[in-house]
Protein backbone atom coordinates (compact mmCIF):
# COMPACT_ATOMS: atom_id res chain seq x y z
CA UNK A 1 0.00 0.00 0.00
CA UNK A 2 0.98 3.21 -0.77
CA UNK A 3 1.98 6.18 1.76
CA UNK A 4 0.77 9.96 0.78
CA UNK A 5 1.82 12.54 2.85
CA UNK A 6 -0.75 15.49 3.51
CA UNK A 7 0.90 19.08 4.47
CA UNK A 8 -0.76 22.12 5.25
CA UNK A 9 -2.03 24.39 7.82
CA UNK A 10 -4.83 22.02 9.60
CA UNK A 11 -5.42 24.69 12.41
CA UNK A 12 -6.98 27.26 9.81
CA UNK A 13 -7.97 24.47 6.65
CA UNK A 14 -8.88 21.59 8.88
CA UNK A 15 -12.28 21.16 7.06
CA UNK A 16 -10.50 21.56 3.55
CA UNK A 17 -8.06 18.67 4.01
CA UNK A 18 -8.04 18.75 7.95
CA UNK A 19 0.29 20.90 9.94
CA UNK A 20 2.07 23.61 9.23
CA UNK A 21 -0.18 26.34 11.00
CA UNK A 22 1.20 27.97 13.82
CA UNK A 23 -2.15 28.72 15.85
CA UNK A 24 -3.50 25.04 17.08
CA UNK A 25 -4.23 21.57 15.35
CA UNK A 26 -7.56 19.75 14.31
CA UNK A 27 -9.82 17.36 16.16
CA UNK A 28 -11.04 16.25 12.38
CA UNK A 29 -8.88 13.49 12.02
CA UNK A 30 -5.52 12.77 13.71
CA UNK A 31 -2.38 14.75 12.63
CA UNK A 32 0.98 12.64 12.59
CA UNK A 33 3.66 15.53 12.75
CA UNK A 34 1.73 18.41 14.92
CA UNK A 35 3.10 22.22 14.53
CA UNK A 36 5.48 21.98 17.25
CA UNK A 37 7.44 19.61 16.29
CA UNK A 38 7.55 21.24 12.62
CA UNK A 39 8.84 24.83 14.71
CA UNK A 40 11.27 22.98 16.34
CA UNK A 41 12.41 21.23 13.25
CA UNK A 42 12.30 24.65 11.79
CA UNK A 43 14.83 26.33 14.25
CA UNK A 44 12.55 27.80 16.32
CA UNK A 45 9.07 27.50 19.23
CA UNK A 46 5.85 27.19 18.56
CA UNK A 47 5.38 29.08 21.82
CA UNK A 48 7.31 31.99 20.77
CA UNK A 49 5.63 32.10 17.63
CA UNK A 50 2.51 32.80 18.67
CA UNK A 51 3.64 35.01 21.44
CA UNK A 52 5.44 37.04 18.90
CA UNK A 53 2.54 36.92 16.05
CA UNK A 54 4.93 37.97 13.49
CA UNK A 55 3.98 36.03 9.97
CA UNK A 56 7.20 36.51 8.43
CA UNK A 57 9.29 35.13 11.36
CA UNK A 58 6.46 32.12 11.10
CA UNK A 59 6.26 31.66 7.72
CA UNK A 60 10.49 31.21 7.95
CA UNK A 61 10.74 28.67 10.70
CA UNK A 62 7.80 26.56 9.52
CA UNK A 63 9.35 26.14 5.73
CA UNK A 64 12.08 25.02 7.51
CA UNK A 65 10.78 22.99 9.50
CA UNK A 66 8.10 21.37 6.71
CA UNK A 67 10.96 21.00 4.41
CA UNK A 68 13.33 19.05 7.17
CA UNK A 69 10.26 16.93 8.59
CA UNK A 70 9.16 15.75 4.92
CA UNK A 71 12.77 15.02 4.00
CA UNK A 72 13.42 13.51 6.69
CA UNK A 73 10.20 11.25 6.24
CA UNK A 74 11.23 10.31 2.50
CA UNK A 75 14.95 9.61 3.27
CA UNK A 76 13.20 6.79 5.62
CA UNK A 77 10.95 5.27 2.67
CA UNK A 78 8.02 6.73 4.72
CA UNK A 79 6.22 8.40 1.99
CA UNK A 80 5.50 7.80 -1.80
CA UNK A 81 3.42 11.18 -2.87
CA UNK A 82 2.48 14.32 -1.56
CA UNK A 83 -0.31 16.67 -1.47
CA UNK A 84 -1.15 19.98 0.11
CA UNK A 85 -3.54 23.29 -0.40
CA UNK A 86 -3.49 26.48 0.68
CA UNK A 87 -3.30 30.22 -0.40
CA UNK A 88 -0.30 32.01 -0.93
CA UNK A 89 1.07 31.49 2.40
CA UNK A 90 -0.22 27.86 2.82
CA UNK A 91 1.38 27.35 -0.76
CA UNK A 92 4.64 28.74 0.06
CA UNK A 93 5.53 26.35 3.06
CA UNK A 94 3.58 23.16 1.15
CA UNK A 95 5.71 23.87 -2.20
CA UNK A 96 9.26 24.60 -0.08
CA UNK A 97 8.62 21.08 1.34
CA UNK A 98 8.35 19.86 -1.87
CA UNK A 99 11.16 21.22 -3.45
CA UNK A 100 13.69 19.16 -1.25
CA UNK A 101 12.23 15.59 -2.86
CA UNK A 102 13.87 14.52 -5.94
CA UNK A 103 12.37 14.76 -9.45
CA UNK A 104 9.52 12.08 -10.06
CA UNK A 105 8.15 12.01 -6.27
CA UNK A 106 5.01 12.90 -7.16
CA UNK A 107 4.11 16.08 -6.06
CA UNK A 108 0.18 17.95 -6.14
CA UNK A 109 -0.32 21.83 -4.94
CA UNK A 110 -3.75 23.28 -5.28
CA UNK A 111 -3.32 26.76 -4.74
CA UNK A 112 -5.41 30.12 -5.42
CA UNK A 113 -1.30 31.60 -7.00
CA UNK A 114 -1.51 28.66 -9.08
CA UNK A 115 -2.97 30.73 -12.36
CA UNK A 116 0.16 33.16 -12.07
CA UNK A 117 3.58 33.06 -11.88
CA UNK A 118 4.39 30.15 -10.10
CA UNK A 119 8.14 29.91 -10.56
CA UNK A 120 8.84 31.25 -7.15
CA UNK A 121 7.04 28.36 -5.80
CA UNK A 122 7.92 25.54 -7.81
CA UNK A 123 11.67 26.48 -8.45
CA UNK A 124 13.26 23.07 -10.46
CA UNK A 125 10.86 20.86 -9.15
CA UNK A 126 7.97 18.48 -10.89
CA UNK A 127 5.32 19.83 -9.04
CA UNK A 128 1.89 20.27 -10.49
CA UNK A 129 0.26 23.11 -9.44
CA UNK A 130 -3.83 23.03 -9.69
CA UNK A 131 -5.55 26.43 -9.37
CA UNK A 132 -7.85 26.36 -6.68
CA UNK A 133 -10.42 28.79 -8.68
CA UNK A 134 -12.16 29.84 -5.18
CA UNK A 135 -9.96 30.50 -2.44
CA UNK A 136 -8.97 27.48 -0.49
CA UNK A 137 -11.93 28.62 2.14
CA UNK A 138 -14.46 25.58 3.13
CA UNK A 139 -15.88 23.05 0.93
CA UNK A 140 -18.40 24.64 -1.40
CA UNK A 141 -19.98 23.27 -5.08
CA UNK A 142 -16.85 24.80 -6.55
CA UNK A 143 -13.85 23.43 -4.17
CA UNK A 144 -15.82 20.12 -3.54
CA UNK A 145 -14.58 19.25 -7.57
CA UNK A 146 -11.33 20.73 -6.94
CA UNK A 147 -9.91 19.48 -4.39
CA UNK A 148 -11.76 15.65 -5.00
CA UNK A 149 -9.57 15.98 -8.46
CA UNK A 150 -6.42 16.78 -6.80
CA UNK A 151 -6.95 13.74 -4.37
CA UNK A 152 -7.38 11.72 -7.43
CA UNK A 153 -4.80 13.33 -9.16
CA UNK A 154 -1.99 12.32 -6.44
CA UNK A 155 -3.62 8.45 -5.61
CA UNK A 156 -3.14 8.16 -9.42
CA UNK A 157 0.35 9.41 -9.10
CA UNK A 158 1.32 7.04 -6.59
CA UNK A 159 -0.32 3.96 -8.76
CA UNK A 160 1.47 4.13 -11.71
CA UNK A 161 4.82 2.57 -11.84
CA UNK A 162 7.44 3.88 -14.21
CA UNK A 163 7.83 1.15 -16.89
CA UNK A 164 11.70 0.08 -16.41
CA UNK A 165 13.75 -0.60 -19.20
CA UNK A 166 16.99 -3.09 -19.34
CA UNK A 167 18.97 -1.07 -21.95
CA UNK A 168 20.33 1.45 -19.17
CA UNK A 169 22.41 4.03 -21.32
CA UNK A 170 24.71 6.54 -20.20
CA UNK A 171 22.91 9.93 -19.93
CA UNK A 172 24.42 13.00 -21.59
CA UNK A 173 22.60 16.58 -20.79
CA UNK A 174 22.22 19.00 -23.47
CA UNK A 175 21.17 23.04 -23.24
CA UNK A 176 19.16 23.99 -26.32
CA UNK A 177 17.48 27.11 -27.40
CA UNK A 178 15.28 27.66 -30.64
CA UNK A 179 18.34 29.67 -31.87
CA UNK A 180 20.66 26.58 -31.81
CA UNK A 181 17.62 23.89 -32.24
CA UNK A 182 19.46 22.17 -35.69
CA UNK A 183 22.96 21.77 -34.01
CA UNK A 184 21.49 20.10 -30.60
CA UNK A 185 19.10 18.03 -32.77
CA UNK A 186 22.13 16.91 -34.75
CA UNK A 187 24.31 15.79 -32.22
CA UNK A 188 21.49 14.49 -30.31
CA UNK A 189 21.14 12.06 -33.38
CA UNK A 190 24.19 11.57 -33.03
CA UNK A 191 24.93 10.69 -29.62
CA UNK A 192 21.86 8.23 -29.49
CA UNK A 193 23.31 6.53 -32.54
CA UNK A 194 26.55 6.13 -30.17
CA UNK A 195 24.69 4.63 -27.35
CA UNK A 196 23.89 7.51 -25.14
CA UNK A 197 20.39 8.85 -23.65
CA UNK A 198 20.29 12.47 -24.31
CA UNK A 199 18.30 14.91 -22.05
CA UNK A 200 17.59 18.29 -23.50
CA UNK A 201 17.55 21.79 -21.47
CA UNK A 202 15.78 24.47 -22.82
CA UNK A 203 18.04 27.14 -21.73
CA UNK A 204 14.95 29.29 -20.35
CA UNK A 205 16.99 30.33 -16.69
CA UNK A 206 14.57 27.10 -15.16
CA UNK A 207 16.11 25.25 -17.90
CA UNK A 208 19.41 25.78 -16.51
CA UNK A 209 19.00 25.86 -13.07
CA UNK A 210 17.50 21.86 -13.30
CA UNK A 211 20.22 20.35 -15.17
CA UNK A 212 22.36 21.90 -13.06
CA UNK A 213 20.73 20.44 -10.35
CA UNK A 214 20.23 17.11 -11.92
CA UNK A 215 24.07 17.23 -12.67
CA UNK A 216 24.81 17.39 -8.84
CA UNK A 217 22.47 14.48 -7.67
CA UNK A 218 24.47 12.28 -10.01
CA UNK A 219 22.21 12.04 -12.65
CA UNK A 220 24.50 12.74 -15.41
CA UNK A 221 27.44 11.47 -16.82
CA UNK A 222 28.72 14.12 -19.12
CA UNK A 223 27.35 18.02 -20.21
CA UNK A 224 27.54 19.39 -23.87
CA UNK A 225 26.46 23.02 -23.33
CA UNK A 226 25.72 24.16 -26.73
CA UNK A 227 23.68 27.08 -25.31
CA UNK A 228 25.06 28.97 -22.87
CA UNK A 229 22.85 32.17 -23.67
CA UNK A 230 21.03 32.53 -19.59
CA UNK A 231 24.61 33.85 -18.63
CA UNK A 232 23.86 36.82 -21.19
CA UNK A 233 20.23 37.48 -19.31
CA UNK A 234 22.62 37.26 -15.85
CA UNK A 235 24.65 39.89 -17.38
CA UNK A 236 22.22 41.97 -18.92
CA UNK A 237 18.82 41.19 -16.09
CA UNK A 238 17.08 39.40 -18.78
CA UNK A 239 14.34 37.37 -18.03
CA UNK A 240 16.41 33.91 -18.36
CA UNK A 241 18.65 34.28 -15.98
CA UNK A 242 19.58 30.93 -14.83
CA UNK A 243 21.77 32.44 -11.76
CA UNK A 244 25.99 32.85 -11.17
CA UNK A 245 26.18 29.00 -10.69
CA UNK A 246 25.35 27.95 -14.37
CA UNK A 247 28.54 26.09 -15.55
CA UNK A 248 29.54 25.52 -12.31
CA UNK A 249 27.84 22.01 -11.40
CA UNK A 250 29.89 19.75 -14.36
CA UNK A 251 33.13 20.95 -12.96
CA UNK A 252 32.21 20.27 -9.64
CA UNK A 253 30.98 16.67 -9.92
CA UNK A 254 34.45 16.35 -12.38
CA UNK A 255 32.56 15.27 -14.79
CA UNK A 256 33.09 16.01 -18.99
CA UNK A 257 32.07 19.33 -19.79
CA UNK A 258 31.79 21.13 -23.88
CA UNK A 259 31.38 24.17 -23.32
CA UNK A 260 29.82 26.16 -26.43
CA UNK A 261 29.10 29.83 -26.24
CA UNK A 262 25.62 29.27 -27.97
CA UNK A 263 23.38 32.20 -28.45
CA UNK A 264 25.02 34.47 -26.12
CA UNK A 265 24.35 37.22 -28.77
CA UNK A 266 21.14 37.59 -27.08
CA UNK A 267 19.66 38.70 -24.26
CA UNK A 268 15.95 37.90 -23.42
CA UNK A 269 13.00 40.24 -22.13
CA UNK A 270 9.04 40.16 -22.79
CA UNK A 271 7.03 42.47 -24.82
CA UNK A 272 9.01 45.45 -26.14
CA UNK A 273 7.35 47.59 -23.27
CA UNK A 274 9.23 44.89 -20.85
CA UNK A 275 12.60 46.25 -21.77
CA UNK A 276 14.55 48.37 -19.53
CA UNK A 277 14.37 52.37 -20.63
CA UNK A 278 18.18 52.16 -20.15
CA UNK A 279 18.75 49.67 -23.20
CA UNK A 280 16.42 51.53 -25.33
CA UNK A 281 18.08 55.02 -24.16
CA UNK A 282 20.72 53.42 -25.65
CA UNK A 283 19.39 52.12 -29.01
CA UNK A 284 20.70 48.77 -28.86
CA UNK A 285 19.30 46.55 -31.21
CA UNK A 286 16.24 43.89 -30.82
CA UNK A 287 14.55 41.48 -32.71
CA UNK A 288 11.29 40.64 -31.80
CA UNK A 289 11.28 36.96 -31.60
CA UNK A 290 7.38 36.64 -31.01
CA UNK A 291 5.12 39.25 -29.41
CA UNK A 292 6.10 37.64 -26.07
CA UNK A 293 9.84 37.55 -26.06
CA UNK A 294 11.86 40.36 -27.34
CA UNK A 295 15.96 39.90 -28.09
CA UNK A 296 18.51 42.51 -27.16
CA UNK A 297 21.80 42.34 -29.16
CA UNK A 298 25.12 41.76 -26.19
CA UNK A 299 27.65 44.78 -27.03
CA UNK A 300 31.58 44.21 -26.50
CA UNK A 301 31.75 44.94 -22.72
CA UNK A 302 28.81 42.55 -22.03
CA UNK A 303 30.89 39.86 -23.99
CA UNK A 304 34.01 40.46 -22.51
CA UNK A 305 32.45 40.03 -19.14
CA UNK A 306 30.64 36.91 -20.52
CA UNK A 307 34.32 35.27 -21.76
CA UNK A 308 35.78 35.93 -18.62
CA UNK A 309 33.25 34.22 -16.33
CA UNK A 310 33.69 31.52 -18.72
CA UNK A 311 37.07 31.00 -18.46
CA UNK A 312 36.63 31.29 -14.66
CA UNK A 313 33.93 28.38 -14.64
CA UNK A 314 36.09 26.37 -16.59
CA UNK A 315 39.44 26.86 -14.35
CA UNK A 316 37.44 25.50 -11.13
CA UNK A 317 36.52 22.07 -13.12
CA UNK A 318 37.64 19.03 -11.64
CA UNK A 319 37.16 17.19 -14.79
CA UNK A 320 37.39 17.07 -18.29
CA UNK A 321 36.51 20.51 -19.92
CA UNK A 322 36.73 22.14 -23.12
CA UNK A 323 35.46 24.46 -25.10
CA UNK A 324 34.04 25.00 -29.05
CA UNK A 325 33.88 28.24 -30.75
CA UNK A 326 31.86 28.85 -33.97
CA UNK A 327 33.49 31.87 -35.66
CA UNK A 328 30.46 32.26 -37.70
CA UNK A 329 27.66 33.07 -35.63
CA UNK A 330 26.58 31.58 -32.09
CA UNK A 331 22.78 31.57 -33.01
CA UNK A 332 20.71 31.80 -36.16
CA UNK A 333 20.16 35.42 -36.15
CA UNK A 334 23.79 35.86 -35.40
CA UNK A 335 24.64 34.11 -39.57
CA UNK A 336 25.93 36.36 -42.09
CA UNK A 337 23.61 38.94 -42.97
CA UNK A 338 21.26 38.18 -40.15
CA UNK A 339 19.83 40.90 -38.13
CA UNK A 340 22.54 40.25 -34.99
CA UNK A 341 25.14 39.70 -37.29
CA UNK A 342 28.43 41.17 -35.51
CA UNK A 343 31.08 38.84 -35.29
CA UNK A 344 34.09 41.28 -34.18
CA UNK A 345 31.10 41.49 -31.12
CA UNK A 346 31.86 37.96 -30.74
CA UNK A 347 35.34 37.87 -31.07
CA UNK A 348 35.46 40.11 -27.75
CA UNK A 349 34.01 37.06 -25.82
CA UNK A 350 36.36 34.35 -27.75
CA UNK A 351 39.56 36.49 -26.96
CA UNK A 352 38.29 36.78 -22.86
CA UNK A 353 37.83 33.01 -22.60
CA UNK A 354 41.33 32.18 -24.57
CA UNK A 355 43.24 35.34 -22.39
CA UNK A 356 41.68 34.13 -18.90
CA UNK A 357 41.49 30.28 -19.44
CA UNK A 358 44.05 28.53 -17.52
CA UNK A 359 47.03 25.81 -19.26
CA UNK A 360 45.83 22.34 -20.39
CA UNK A 361 42.20 23.72 -21.46
CA UNK A 362 41.45 23.10 -25.17
CA UNK A 363 39.58 25.80 -27.44
CA UNK A 364 38.79 24.81 -30.78
CA UNK A 365 37.66 27.09 -32.93
CA UNK A 366 35.58 26.50 -36.39
CA UNK A 367 34.69 28.64 -39.29
CA UNK A 368 31.18 27.69 -39.15
CA UNK A 369 28.17 28.77 -38.17
CA UNK A 370 26.70 27.11 -34.70
CA UNK A 371 23.85 25.41 -36.53
CA UNK A 372 26.50 24.36 -39.44
CA UNK A 373 26.65 20.27 -40.09
CA UNK A 374 30.12 20.47 -39.53
CA UNK A 375 30.00 22.38 -36.34
CA UNK A 376 27.41 19.48 -34.71
CA UNK A 377 29.60 16.78 -35.40
CA UNK A 378 32.91 18.47 -33.91
CA UNK A 379 31.01 19.04 -30.98
CA UNK A 380 30.06 14.92 -30.82
CA UNK A 381 33.76 14.39 -31.67
CA UNK A 382 34.79 16.44 -28.58
CA UNK A 383 32.23 15.43 -26.33
CA UNK A 384 33.18 11.34 -26.88
CA UNK A 385 37.00 12.43 -26.55
CA UNK A 386 36.18 14.05 -22.84
CA UNK A 387 34.11 11.24 -21.68
CA UNK A 388 37.50 9.02 -23.23
CA UNK A 389 39.26 11.18 -20.84
CA UNK A 390 37.21 10.84 -18.11
CA UNK A 391 37.46 7.58 -17.96
CA UNK A 392 41.47 6.85 -18.40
Amino acid sequence: MKTICLIGAFDTKGSEYANTGVMGSTDLFPVDVEADKVADAGGGSLEQLRERKDRGEAMKVMCAGASRTIKSLYDDGKIDGIIGMGGTGGTTVVTAAMRVLPVGMPKVCVSTAASGDVAPYVGTKDITMIPSIVDVAGINRVSRIIFSRAAGAICGMVEVDVPETEDIKPVIAASMFGNTTECVNACMNERSAKGYEVLVFHATGTGGKTMEILVKEGLVEAVLDITTTEWADTVCEGVFDAGPERLDAAGQMGIPHLIVPGCVDMANFGGMVTVPEKYKKAKRTFYEWNPSVTLMRTNREENEKMGKVFAQKANAAKGPVAFLIPLKGVSILDGDGEPFCDWETDRVMFDAIKANLRDGITVVEMDNNINDPEFSAKAVDMMLGLIGQAKK
